[in-house]
């Protein structure tokens, strides 16, 4: 029985067999795939360099600028002394740096006043990287303006080109920033004037009115360097940002070129700045603040100027200290509440001009016509 059921199992088992390859042999041949031709990978067209001529306009002209007028910018560095506590020693040490621009072939170079104030010894850069000493020729604190002088051959030096007699600033037209930012090789910003006649107070503590708003990036080292239009000409001195954080954001301030050229000037003439005036010294506005002084008080009068001839008196001893003299209240139409506002009221103003002058003693106002005059700055 077992042997006739592994036979009937063999038997079927062949039958299927057979059967498959029937159907295997009587099935239609079939296609072979389809030969697909190998493509070569698509190549990227090579990239060229572009030509000079495909640069924009406004390219174009950014690189003329700074081409020109890279060489007349300069690094300025102050050295001060530095005492090492153990070996008790005192070295010169670099300690502040910024930028500057040649004003002239004679070697004077124009700075901001707080790039050098309370140096020891100052040097200059030029662009080829030779480094000259350079001695303080003058400054205005007031203006945040200083000149340098340096010994180098007209040779090496490239003076910055100035407007033309009766230039006139717009908001929009283009500026450009050349500077040592962060102590950096020459560097370019460019930008707008975003705004004219602002009033910003300066290094000196006072209102410096007319300063240039633009948004070309204005960074630490930058004070000192030139602000330039498009046509490479010198409209104002890269002075200072506004910024919470210490960096640009997009809000600088520069001296304009005719502030610039004014200081400058006076102190390539005369050695020194002058500023007009009455002929007085005042009382610090702290001191007149404490005492409820709503004006400028007259600390003393100095001999032979138009304030003595008027009559003006100052600070006089009393029983109890000093007794209060004259107040300054009111210069022409202007209302005087400080320094910074008489220094302003006066500034436009010539040697030889008038003004009326409102002062207050003991209470009462009295007016006087005086002649303005300059006065050097001690």
């Amino acid at each position: 029985m077992g042997s006739w059921l592994r036979s009937v199992t063999l038997g079927i088992v062949l039958g299927v067999l057979s059967v498959g390859a029937w159907e295997a042999s009587s099935a239609p041949p079939r296609s072979p795939p389809p030969t697909v031709a190998a493509v070569a990978p698509t190549q990227p067209p090579p990239v060229q360099a572009p030509s000079s001529s495909a640069r924009t306009e406004d390219e174009r002209n950014s690189i003329d600028v700074f081409r020109a007028m890279a060489p007349a910018t300069v690094f300025v560095t102050q050295n001060q002394l530095v005492l090492d506590r153990y070996s008790l020693r005192a070295t010169e040490v670099p300690t502040g740096t910024g930028s500057g621009f040649v004003w002239d072939a004679e070697g004077h170079v124009v700075t901001n006043y707080h790039v050098i104030d309370g140096a020891r010894s100052l040097s200059v850069t030029l662009q080829d990287q030779s480094v000259w000493p350079a001695t303080l020729v003058g400054g205005d604190p007031m203006k945040d303006v200083a000149v340098l002088h340096i010994d180098a051959p007209a040779s090496q030096l490239v003076p910055v080109v100035p407007p033309p007699p009766g230039y006139e600033l717009e908001v929009g037209q283009k500026t450009l920033a050349i500077g040592n930012p962060f102590g950096l090789d020459h560097t370019l910003t460019t930008g707008v004037i975003s705004a004219l006649g602002r009033e910003i107070v300066g290094y000196g503590n006072v209102t410096i009115k007319g300063m240039i708003q633009t948004d070309a990036s204005i960074n630490p080292g930058n004070s000192g360097g030139p602000l330039l239009d498009s046509s490479g000409r010198l409209i104002g001195m890269n002075s200072m940002i506004y910024s919470q954080a210490g960096q640009s954001a997009g809000i600088g301030f520069a001296v304009p070129y005719t502030i610039v050229q004014r200081v400058v000037d006076q102190i390539v003439t005369n050695g020194e700045v002058t500023r007009i005036g009455i002929g007085v010294d005042l009382v610090d506005d702290r001191i007149a603040r404490r005492a409820g002084i709503d004006g400028v008080a007259i600390l003393n009068v100095r001999p032979g100027t138009p304030a003595e001839k008027a009559g003006i008196t100052g600070l006089r001893a009393g029983g109890r200290g000093a007794v209060v003299g004259d107040v300054i209240v009111r210069v022409g139409e202007i209302d005087i509440h400080d320094f910074d506002d008489f220094y302003n009221a006066l500034d436009p103003h010539r040697p030889g001009e008038q003004v009326r002058v409102v002062l207050v003693r003991d209470g009462k106002e009295w007016s006087t016509q005086l002649d303005l005059i300059a006065v050097g700055v001690d």
